[in-house]
């Protein structure tokens, strides 16, 4: 008999989500949070957005939050990793006439 742990994210009496680790259900609750915060932003706004875009727009900016914070500079951008530059033998060609 095998026995799995499960996180289950539930909002407002509703299961949004099943998680197998208690981080990334704690990760997802956390953005979750964020887009009920910036949705009540944006209904408070003189902007006029349906529910649906309100809802969407809210999630987007949650799930994206790193380059939000980047965005209004309140965060550095993270250097762009390197590339690996491979060493490339230069061969001499001569012209014999």
């Amino acid at each position: 008999m095998a026995v799995e742990s499960r996180f289950v994210v539930i909002r407002q009496g509703v299961e949004v989500q099943t998680f197998m680790d208690k981080k990334s259900a704690d990760e997802y609750d956390k953005m979750l949070d964020m887009a009920d915060n910036l949705t009540a932003m944006f209904e408070s706004s003189p902007i006029e957005l349906t529910e649906t875009m309100t809802e969407e727009l809210s999630i987007f900016l949650a799930q994206h939050r790193e380059d939000v914070l980047v965005a209004l500079q309140a965060k550095k951008a993270k250097p762009a990793p390197k590339a690996k530059v491979k060493a490339v033998e230069k061969t001499e060609t001569k012209d014999v006439a």
